[in-house]
């Protein structure tokens, strides 16, 4: 099938997108302008020294940002976003030069209050990311210059155009160039747009599934169960099928 994409595929199911947000508490982002490769943490154009030192990282998901249209600088932009209640702490400097990153104190850090609308557009590691992220990051830079970055893996090809929304960590999915500019006010304003809604990241996939139903206008009394959910191909760039995820709400009167 070659010209089988995933997030079509996925939307023509009806996929469920609640509870498909990333479950990391801790992010580091880090600007690295330029191709990234499938594996972009490991490929890509920084000094291999700065490379090594991310990918050894523990409990910190790293994701790489670069501008939209490629411009870059001055300094490289470092944010690290770290569940805090509700949503997440963000804190970010400028480093002189990324080898920097190799010493970084990340608990030096100053506090970053404005949004951040990270859009996964790694086309190497998914096709669709590209095709359906780029035009969406190039919309929101008008709005927000500086709060909007194209980004790596968010996981949930099959959901593209996918964004992490920041400091609030809601996940979006299947937003496009029409539709992400009312998408981005509805959560500026404090809403949640539950239909593109994948979850709110940091959160195990069960209370994110919970956050939504409660969201939506469902009852807090009631208890999220994981199931095994149907094998399906979850990329553009792999014929594998994988298993997914279904949750089940149930009264928590249920047996």
């Amino acid at each position: 099938m070659p010209d089988f994409r995933c997030s079509a595929a996925s939307a023509e199911d009806d996929e469920p997108l609640a509870g498909t947000a990333l479950t990391d508490t801790d992010l580091l982002l880090v600007e690295a302008p330029g191709p990234w490769g499938h594996d972009a943490v490991r490929e890509n154009r920084l000094a291999a020294p700065v490379r090594e030192h991310l990918a050894a990282l523990d409990g910190v998901k790293v994701l790489l940002l670069r501008r939209p249209g490629g411009s870059s600088g001055p300094g490289t932009r470092v944010f690290r976003s770290r569940r805090e209640g509700v949503g997440f702490a963000v804190t970010t400097t400028v480093l002189p030069d990324p080898l920097d990153l190799v010493d970084l104190d990340l608990t030096t850090l100053r506090p970053y209050d404005d949004p951040l609308w990270l859009v996964c557009t790694n086309g190497r590691r998914d096709r669709c990311c590209a095709e359906i992220g780029r035009p969406i990051a190039e919309v929101l830079s008008r709005r927000w210059p500086e709060g909007t970055w194209e980004t790596t893996h968010l996981g949930g090809h099959r959901f593209s155009g996918t964004l992490l929304a920041l400091p609030s960590g809601f996940t979006l999915g299947r937003l496009d160039a029409n539709n992400v500019g009312e998408v981005c006010d509805a959560l500026e304003r404090g809403e949640v747009p539950v239909e593109h809604c994948r979850g709110r990241a940091g959160l195990p996939g069960t209370a994110q599934v919970k956050e939504l139903h409660v969201l939506a206008g469902g009852s807090p009394d009631v208890e999220v169960v994981a199931h095994p959910g149907p094998l399906r191909r979850q990329s553009c760039g792999s014929p594998q099928e994988k298993a997914t995820t279904r949750y089940e709400i149930r009264s928590a009167s249920s047996d």
